[in-house]
């Protein structure tokens, strides 16, 4: 996928991610933005995983099948990190781009739903870069 292509489908989940907040608002639990965004970007016709869990290996030994859980990923490429907190920690962009690494995806998005402006709870992550 081109940068232009991940950029139009980062700014098209963007707008799925909006509309869920614009009708719930701030302050539900991190598993009801995560159903509801799954519905939204569904309904726009995008491919949307759940949940889903990555390996990890240690010195090229699998060490467990069930390491990390990616929230959402959208159309094969993008992670969402979903949240539902007050105050965004210096290891959620981390934990995002461990999930990148592993997963060997190009892009990922942390949207933290308790915010009164959901701008304000978005971070754009690329692979290898946060």
């Amino acid at each position: 996928m081109t940068k232009q292509e991940i950029d139009t489908l980062v700014t098209q989940i963007l707008g799925c991610a909006i509309e869920v907040h614009k009708e719930l608002g701030p302050g539900l639990l991190e598993s009801v933005y995560h159903k509801c965004l799954k519905i939204a970007l569904e309904e726009k016709g995008f491919s949307v995983e759940s949940e889903v869990w990555l390996p990890v290996y240690f010195h090229g030994h699998k060490i467990t099948d069930e390491g990390y859980r990616i929230d959402l990923l959208v159309e094969d490429t993008i992670i969402l990190e979903l949240k539902s907190v007050s105050k965004m920690t210096e290891v959620f962009p981390k934990q995002l781009g461990t999930y990148l690494r592993l997963a060997n995806k190009p892009c990922g998005l942390l949207i933290n739903f308790n915010e009164v402006l959901l701008r304000d709870g978005i971070k754009r992550i690329m692979n290898g870069y946060y």
